[in-house]
């Protein structure tokens, strides 16, 4: 039987970003996770050494993907790795106190699968340490697998299998929402443009003494928390942006 055609665009949207890998191993069993689920985009961000990517143990655990480890981009930082980003989930076994709204593979699957504007990436850790509290805070999603609670540990190269098959069934289930001339739909804003938002917004709340610089506390994170739940739109940004030159412009 001949397999379904792929016709969303997903399989063209979504990117799988790996910081800080340690194990060339990983990375090559990564780049065969994603072969095998239709997806092409990886960017590594500080793997452990140069030229991980071409190591004999990634080649070896890639398995034939040898063309995702040629074409995979290393880059020195996460906002390099999410240029072009506008939807970023960060994958963790580990809940944080100020993290994103908490999303399941599947929901976050069919989110994104669903809305064509959306640019997504999966941010994996190291194998050790995971992510780092600042990359998972200004990320729209915490993605958790709910494995096993008793032993929920997952190597990097599962985590990514369970992740990019769910957001190949999605994309292939997936059918373009109808069109309505109702309510007002904008394009969903980039990561830096949030990260811009958010460095001016603070200027600002320092400017009218709602922050203290010397003792900002958690209110920052709580503010990223509660916008990562409204997924920003640009014209959303702007204004917001504008709000705070206003208030920084009668401040002085």
């Amino acid at each position: 039987m001949k397999p379904p055609e792929i016709t969303s665009s997903l399989f063209s949207r979504l990117r799988v970003v790996l910081v800080e890998t340690s194990r060339a191993g990983n990375i090559g069993a990564v780049a065969r996770a994603m072969k095998t689920m239709g997806f092409s985009d990886l960017v590594l961000v500080s793997p452990r050494y140069e030229g991980m990517p071409q190591h004999e143990e990634a080649v070896a655990f890639a398995s034939g993907a040898q063309d995702l480890l040629q074409s995979a981009r290393i880059v020195p930082t996460i906002a390099e790795a999410l240029e072009g980003i506008n939807y970023a989930a960060a994958v963790s076994a580990r809940l944080r106190e100020f993290s994103p709204p908490v999303q399941a593979p599947r929901e976050l699957a069919e989110h994104v699968a669903a809305t064509p504007d959306l640019h997504a990436a999966l941010i994996l850790g190291n194998e050790r340490f995971g992510l780092p509290n600042e990359i998972v805070e200004r990320c729209n999603v915490l993605i958790n697998i709910p494995a096993n609670p008793d032993y929920s540990s997952l190597n990097l190269a599962q985590a990514a299998q369970v992740l990019v098959y769910e957001c190949r069934m999605a994309a292939l289930a997936s059918t373009p929402a109808p069109q309505t001339d109702i309510g007002f739909h904008g394009e969903a804003a980039s990561l830096a443009q949030i990260d811009g938002m958010y460095e001016h917004l603070e200027q600002a709340l320092v400017a009218v003494g709602f922050l203290d610089a010397d003792n900002p506390k958690k209110l920052m994170p709580r503010l990223k928390r509660l916008f990562a739940r409204t997924q920003l739109e640009t014209e959303e940004v702007n204004i917001l942006r504008g709000i705070a030159r206003q208030i920084m412009a009668r401040c002085k």
